[in-house]
């Protein structure tokens, strides 16, 4: 039913009328020093593309890459993590394969089921649709000023409580709502991601600027220039589909710096009709306690360009 055509976060093989196989897999390397919390920051990575198809998993394979000298504590720590991440998704982890190798890598293959008319593309945005984002922007920021010493762990740790949460009441709150499209932010960055959906869609984005969420410290730490190497590929990109409006080079800047801050297990990105906005802000809220980001609308613009509502 569905491949790599458009950039989707995951297949679909349509197996009957009534189920459809979602299939995905995604490996990371350290982004924390804690050998349990890399485990279960790269199994919710993972797990997030199912989710953010709207659908559930059913099962998972390991996959790893680990050096015999970090010892068997530390291995153990990784498969722990993505174990219990797995479990808290309702899954159940089925084997996997390991190879020796410098660098760790941890991840997994995941299998899901859904409904095959209710597979929630990147594609399906209208305009009009509201724009939710439901976690906060940030982990690459942060990431980067923990490895360079600008700021202490306890300053990293709503990133690590970040990345460490599952998608799994976003997706439930999509299916909800009928959400028109979703995906999750990751690598990309929200501009990137956006714009994927965007264009999948044929629509634009207006954003409002000050409804974005962001972890604590990620504004003043980008307006200090403390962004992830990857993060300027991302803005170059971006200046395609980004329309400046009003804004001066400072400011623009500065929220490019955001906006294209890639993600590791970041939030999920979604198109809902406005009549149904408030069915997915209350399904939401039931589970997590929290009411996700209405971060902007999209609209009819044929350049499926990303603007600011106050540029």
């Amino acid at each position: 039913m569905l491949g790599f055509e458009t950039s989707d976060d995951a297949a679909v093989y349509k197996l009957n009328n009534e189920q459809a196989a979602i299939l995905t897999l995604d490996f990371l390397t350290p982004i924390v020093d804690d050998p349990y919390q890399f485990g279960r920051i790269a199994a919710a990575n993972a797990l997030s593309d199912v989710f953010a198809m709207g659908a559930t998993p059913l099962c998972a394979l390991n996959i790893v890459a680990l050096s015999p000298s970090l010892g068997n504590n530390v291995a153990s720590a990784i498969l722990q993590g993505g174990l219990d991440a797995v479990n808290e998704a309702g899954a159940v982890l089925v084997g996997g394969h390991s190879i020796d190798d410098t660098e760790p890598k941890y991840g997994l293959a995941v299998l899901g089921i859904a409904h095959p008319s209710r597979i929630i593309r990147n594609a399906g945005a209208q305009p009009s649709d509201a724009l939710y984002l439901t976690k906060p922007l940030g982990t690459g920021i942060l990431g980067q000023a923990f490895r360079k010493g600008h700021i202490d762990q306890a300053a990293f740790e709503p990133a690590i409580q970040s990345m460490m949460q599952l998608n799994a009441a976003g997706s439930r709150a999509m299916q909800a709502a009928h959400a028109h499209a979703g995906t999750d932010v990751t690598g990309f960055a929200l501009a990137g991601h956006l714009h994927e959906m965007l264009q999948a869609s044929k629509v634009g984005a207006r954003l409002n600027w000050d409804a974005i969420p962001l972890l604590p410290r990620v504004w003043d730490l980008c307006c200090k220039g403390i962004l992830p190497g990857r993060c300027a590929t991302v803005i170059d990109f971006s200046r395609n589909f980004i329309d400046s409006g009003t804004l001066d080079t400072q400011t623009l800047q500065r929220r490019l710096g955001v906006l294209c801050d890639p993600q590791t297990s970041g939030g999920l990105l979604v198109a809902v009709d406005e009549h149904n906005a408030a069915r997915f802000e209350a399904a939401f809220c039931a589970e997590t306690g929290v009411v996700p980001a209405r971060i902007g609308t999209c609209i009819e613009d044929e350049t499926c360009s990303i603007h600011f509502a106050d540029a």
